[in-house]
């Protein structure tokens, strides 16, 4: 399939780049008007807020989680709103984080989420019939749909029908036309520069008669009359098409009006294209990051300014969903698997030179996009502040092509230099707790992390350098064996990770010591950093805290949750919920592994271990039920029994669980006696998380989790 371009997976990388750059430039004026925008900040050039991290956010949520549709039902082209709809059920919080405000029958996400949850299947939990026109044509129909545009490179009636299907979840009539327009205009920006072409393109794939394209075509009536003043042109929108004119807090059309007017007014340049977005005020945010996917596609990485839009991101990505490994995201590795999907639609195994990471045999992180970081952070021991740049260095690799390139000015005498990527978040790292981010780590004792370094030929520092772990619970730090590095030479650095106990690792790097060379400047080379092995660790509760974000968000750290109540009690995870609740932990991708913890029912008939976790609606579960029974469960959008026993027990007392999980076999022991064997023959799951659930009004206790082969 040659029409994908060989820069598409770079032109994937600037789009969402341009999504998230939107996002987080209009997040802090996310509903003002543009009068107030104007009276407090004048003119918008730039970012308005300098993030300490830019917290999770719907307009990122949706897009990535969404698209993962396509992997957990093995589908292509064919994937209907049923699956799209099965997958806002599996990855979305039960009402937290994620998309949720307003309430049902205000927020369309949150009507379309309850209607799914009550057994209303896709598209009728997002139709007008169920929900009105007021609920139904709210603006979220285009603002998680970027993804849909960017798997269908230059196919914008392929991109369209993705994201009909996509926006009928929760949106109907104009809802789905804006979604359809949106990922269409993404899709026909891999191929086509003219701006009124994009948007014609756009059009063509909705109704002709249509309010969505009446409003478009207006306004491109009126960029051909009066193409100079944008200010003009909104005003006509606001005239014509604005707030007043709509039911409900975010109509699509007003916005879809401010999208359009960006696109055509900004003439071709991202940073204008943004700001001019942004400054027309409504739903910044999501304006500015369709305006951003479009623009990033359209013009590529070259047509992002590095230094204003990506530096201050530096690569990195919270998110809300139900997976906290999942949650703390970094763009390069998104933008791989979006085009791996899209790849994968045109039914191409993709080019060469981009295999192995498509494939999965790549080193985690690679920094082989350009002006790709990967997330990873700077630090040092001196006592005053030093001049520093991370950044990629094009001009050396170890394989492929870009590393990670540190530049330190000025240093004198001895020097401990850190190069780190922090694989656990909490909630002092972050300015805000925008739509409630939880986590689970990335990285995890009895694993082994690697990676390579280099000094350039002329380095005449004394360096040494070794990998190390920090351990966020206990503040220690754990450093594999330091070599003396040689200029013009890699060195491959490796710490394999033991067992541990109560631990939490939150922060993976590389120590730099150095001893002052003739040169003033100090310069390093990092390349193909990498994660591999299967955990081996005890989660010890005792060692665990509640990390507050707000009065309102509580999380049991390195633990997300789905419903009910989880909490830290004497020294033990506490979970009750009055229907369905459930807790999460490790990492999305385990495969065979053996999970072993302790119950102690406190009240009511059902207490359970989850084990692969691979969302809310898909994971395996055993646990003490009604009737003095032991049973196995299968969790497929509702739990059901695949095998049960006799087993006596009663509350207050301890019952100790082993899982075993080896491909499609479930081994479950009580005792160190086994009781359970089962072989799922149909659709098994084969990899995921741990975790902890009661069903009906029960509460438990849960201690030490232990996780090994």
């Amino acid at each position: 399939m040659s029409f994908i371009k060989p820069d598409y997976i770079e032109r994937v990388y600037a789009g969402w780049l341009g999504k998230l750059i939107g996002v987080r430039h209009g997040a802090p004026i996310e509903g003002w008007t543009y009068e107030k925008i104007k009276e407090v900040y004048g003119e918008i050039t730039g970012y308005l807020v300098d993030y300490k991290d830019f917290a999770a956010d719907d307009d990122s949520n949706g897009p990535i989680f969404f698209l993962r549709a396509l992997e957990d039902f093995h589908c292509t082209k064919d994937i209907t709103p049923e699956q799209i709809g099965l997958t806002w059920l599996n990855y979305a919080p039960f009402e937290h984080g994620f998309y949720w405000w307003g309430g049902y029958g205000k927020s369309t996400e949150h009507t379309a989420y309850m209607n799914l949850r009550n057994g209303i299947k896709a598209p009728f939990s997002g139709s007008i019939n169920l929900n009105g026109a007021t609920v139904a044509e709210q603006i979220g129909g285009q603002i998680f749909i970027d993804t849909w545009g960017m798997i269908a490179p230059g196919d914008y009636q392929l991109a369209a029908e993705f994201a009909r299907k996509a926006a009928s979840v929760a949106h109907d009539v104009n809802g789905v036309y804006g979604g359809m327009f949106i990922a269409a205009c993404i899709s026909s920006a891999f191929e086509e520069v003219d701006i009124q072409k994009i948007i014609r393109n756009g059009l063509a794939v909705i109704p002709e008669n249509c309010e969505y394209t009446r409003m478009a075509n207006d306004i491109m009536d009126f960029f051909d009359k009066h193409p100079i003043d944008w200010r003009n042109a909104y005003s006509f929108v606001k005239d014509k098409y604005g707030y007043d004119k709509y039911p409900g807090s975010c109509h699509i059309i007003p916005n879809a009006a401010i999208v359009i007017l960006a696109l055509l007014y900004g003439k071709g340049d991202f940073s204008t294209a943004i700001n001019i977005c942004a400054m027309c005020g409504w739903d910044t945010d999501c304006n500015a990051a369709n305006v951003g996917s479009v623009m990033g596609v359209r013009n590529g990485l070259s047509g992002i300014d590095y230094d204003k839009w990506r530096k201050p991101i530096n690569d990195f990505l919270a998110c809300s969903s139900v997976i906290g490994s999942l949650n703390i995201m970094d763009i390069p590795s998104c933008a791989y698997y979006i085009a791996k999907l899209g790849y994968k639609v045109a039914g191409y195994e993709g080019p060469k030179e981009w295999r192995d990471i498509l494939d999965g045999k790549a080193a985690k992180f690679n920094f082989r996009l350009p002006g790709s970081t990967h997330g990873f952070r700077f630090k040092h021991n001196l006592e005053n502040d030093i001049v520093y740049e991370l950044s990629n260095g094009a001009e050396l690799s170890q394989s492929g092509k870009g590393c990670l390139k540190l530049t330190v000015m000025s240093l004198n005498g001895r020097s401990i230099l850190k190069v780190y990527h922090k694989t656990y978040y909490r909630p002092e790292d972050f300015y805000d707790s925008r739509y409630d981010p939880s986590f689970s780590a990335i990285l995890y004792p009895g694993q082994t992390v690697s990676c390579s370094v280099i000094l350039p030929d002329h380095s005449d520092f004394n360096t040494e350098a070794g990998l190390y772990v920090r351990d966020g619970n206990s503040g220690n730090c754990m450093k594999g064996s330091s070599q003396k590095l040689k200029p013009g030479e890699w060195m491959d650095l490796s710490l394999q990770i033991p067992h541990l106990d109560g631990a939490c690792l939150e922060e993976l790097g590389v120590e730099f010591v150095t001893e002052k060379g003739s040169h003033e400047q100090f310069m390093a080379y990092l390349d193909n950093f990498n994660i591999t092995g299967k955990p081996d660790y005890m989660i010890d509760f005792t060692k665990e805290k509640m990390d507050v974000w707000n009065p309102m968000h509580r999380e049991v750290s390195q633990f997300t949750y789905l419903k009910g109540i989880w909490e830290l009690e004497d020294g033990e995870l506490s979970g009750s919920c009055c229907d369905f609740g459930e807790a999460y932990t490790g990492y999305y991708d385990w495969k065979d592994y053996s999970f072993e913890g302790t119950l102690k029912p406190l009240f009511g008939e059902y207490h359970n271990l989850n084990f692969r976790v691979q969302g809310a609606i898909r994971s395996y579960a055993i646990g003490l039920a009604s009737n003095n029974r032991l049973v196995l469960y299968k969790n497929e959008n509702s739990y059901r029994e695949l095998k049960a026993i006799h087993f006596q027990w009663k509350t207050g007392n301890e019952y100790p669980l082993r899982i075993d999980v080896r491909k499609n076999t479930i081994s479950i022991s009580v005792n160190n006696e086994n009781l359970i064997y089962f072989e799922d023959e149909k659709d098994p799951y084969l990899s995921g998380q741990i975790g902890a659930s009661v069903f009906k009004g029960s509460h438990c206790h849960y201690k030490d989790f232990i996780i090994g082969e």
